[in-house]
């Protein structure tokens, strides 16, 4: 018997008594994923599941991941300076009373979250 063959441009493959399809994803470089992606990934998979299944077997799951990754901590890099300065946070708050300049960048940082969430992590009309 064959142990390879090709069908219907499906390679098969045979493992013991069976013929199995060799199925691989084809993007194989590695992302680094970090928060925002892994958040991204768990609500696709939760509340989107065909299409986190399509851009699994697609191989654009994790370059999607990456992308939307980065441009959260691209966001975040931005806005927060922009935010502490026009709300008056600076270097000078933080040395006459530290516990007000942490209240207030913990209140920026969330605000600056929960637009992240809504307009990237949480939506659906970013995905491919």
């Amino acid at each position: 018997m064959k142990e390879k063959f090709v069908k219907n441009g499906i390679e098969y493959v045979r493992q013991g008594d069976y013929y199995i399809p060799n199925l691989t994803v084809p993007d194989e470089a590695t992302y680094n994923i970090g928060k925002y992606g892994n958040l991204r990934k768990r609500f696709l998979k939760e509340h989107h599941r065909a299409l986190y299944t399509v851009m699994f077997m697609n191989g654009s799951l994790f370059k999607h991941l990456a992308e939307i990754d980065e441009a959260c901590h691209n966001y975040l890099k931005d806005v927060i300076p922009k935010m502490a300065e026009q709300e008056g946070v600076t270097e000078q708050l933080k040395a006459t009373d530290q516990m007000a300049w942490v209240q207030k960048m913990n209140s920026i940082k969330h605000r600056a979250e929960e637009f992240i969430f809504s307009e990237y992590v949480y939506a659906v009309e970013g995905a491919e």
